[in-house]
Formats: structure tokens, C-alpha cells, sequence
């Protein structure tokens, strides 16, 4: 049986989305939570399929609860919905490890669809923010960098490893104001605002060892790559 945890601290909306849900899936077994503490509560102590959460709750918010929830709970599913523009909160709360954001304005047509496509594993946006941002249809947070080009994909791994402008632009051969205008291209296409979260978003993939299966190379020097990786994990862990 399909379990879905509800949480909002809006009755009308609960038994809104409720219904929508049960229409859809007739035969799920569906609670709810009221609050931030009633959502980590039940979430953590209780066995979910997905949790369908609003973003602003009393007693800490969705995202304070997203990171207690996973930190025991580290496989769970949850989809945040909001009135908040998706555009600014969309990858932001993906990267924080949720499995989709739904704006409110659209869940009665899209919320279901939703559900089911993040159940099939893949991260969910609305196609018009999906398709406003570049993302491909199914993508995943590890696919972000993907959207760079081969250029791009070099100066995001020499800003990982702390490398400055003006160092990147005397190894490529290129002015500093070129290399500023990708580092401004790379934050856009990944929806980064700095280059700590650039560095942290690297971390990420680094420790996974994932990144040079994600990278899917258009690079052709392997052993370059690898290189520039374990020197990424030296700077930023050693």
C-alpha cells in the first residue's frame, strides 16, 4: 500500500491535497501533519513512500525539517509545494535533498503527475520552470553540471579547486574579464549564486565518486580530469 504524509499547517489545504491524492491513488493510506515538529515527528518515526510538504510551516519551516528528516532518513522522498516563485526555490531545495517543488498556484493539474514521476526516481520541477531553466526533462541534481559546455566544465572544476580568475585566465590563455563572464554563465545555468555553493556543489559529486560517470566526457583526457578531481579533494578536505 502507498503511504503519503501530508504536511501543512492549513486544514483546508491538507484536505485539498488530500483529495487530489486519494483520486488518484485510491487505495493509498494518507496522514498528515500540522507543523514543522508533527512533519520531522511522524516522518522519522513512521515508514513513507513520499512526503508532500508545504515550505513554510511553523516551528523551523520545510527546509529545517528536510535536513532533520534526512539525516535519519536519508532515502526518503519528499516534494515541497509553495506559493513561493519556483524559479528561486525549485533547485534550491532539490539541492537540499528533496525530490521535487511544485508551485501551489498549479498542483490541483499537476500534483498527482508529480507524485508518480518522483515514485519512477527522478527529481520533479514543473516543465515551464524545467524548461526556463535549461533542465533537461528528467534531470537529476548530479546532471546540472551537464548543461555546461566543455569550456564551462573546465573553469567550474579549476573555481572548485580555489583557483582564482586571474590564475584560471594565465592557464587558459584567455583574459580575465572572458573567464569572469563563464563564471557568471556557469552560476546561471546551475542556479548558484557564489563560489562557495559552486565548491559545495562539487563536494558533492567529488565524495561520490560520481562525478567522473556524470561528466560523461567531452573531455578528452581522462587522466587530466582525474587529476583535477583528487586535487579538488585536497584542497577542500586536507
Amino acid at each position: 500500500m502507498l503511504r503519503i504524509l501530508i504536511a501543512d499547517d492549513h486544514d483546508i489545504v491538507r484536505r485539498g491535497i488530500k483529495q487530489i491524492l486519494l483520486e488518484e491513488f485510491s487505495f493509498a493510506h494518507i496522514e498528515e501533519a500540522i507543523d514543522t515538529d508533527s512533519l520531522i515527528a511522524k516522518a522519522i518515526n513512521e515508514k513513507w513512500d513520499i512526503v508532500v510538504s508545504d515550505l513554510a510551516m511553523p516551528g523551523g519551516g520545510g527546509l529545517f525539517a528536510l535536513r532533520v528528516i534526512l539525516e535519519k532518513v536519508p532515502d526518503l522522498l519528499v516534494l515541497f509545494f509553495s506559493t513561493y516563485p519556483e524559479e528561486q526555490y525549485a533547485l534550491r531545495v532539490i539541492r537540499a535533498g528533496a525530490a521535487g517543488y511544485l508551485n501551489k498556484n498549479i498542483a490541483t493539474e499537476e500534483l498527482a503527475k508529480a507524485v508518480k514521476w518522483i515514485l519512477s526516481g527522478k527529481k520533479y520541477t514543473s516543465p515551464a520552470i524545467a524548461e526556463k531553466l535549461g533542465l533537461p526533462k528528467d534531470f537529476t541534481v548530479a546532471t546540472l553540471h551537464e548543461l555546461l559546455s566543455e569550456r564551462e566544465l573546465s573553469i567550474f572544476v579549476m573555481i572548485a579547486e580555489g583557483q582564482s580568475i586571474s590564475e584560471i585566465a594565465s592557464k587558459l590563455g584567455l583574459a580575465t574579464t572572458t573567464i569572469s563572464t563563464y563564471r557568471s554563465r556557469i552560476l546561471v545555468k546551475m542556479n548558484l549564486r557564489t563560489n562557495a555553493e559552486l565548491t559545495q556543489y562539487a563536494a558533492r559529486l567529488l565524495v561520490t565518486v560520481d562525478f567522473l560517470l556524470h561528466i560523461k566526457l567531452r573531455y578528452k583526457d581522462r587522466t587530466m580530469i582525474k587529476a583535477s578531481i583528487f586535487s579538488c579533494l585536497q584542497s577542500m578536505f586536507l
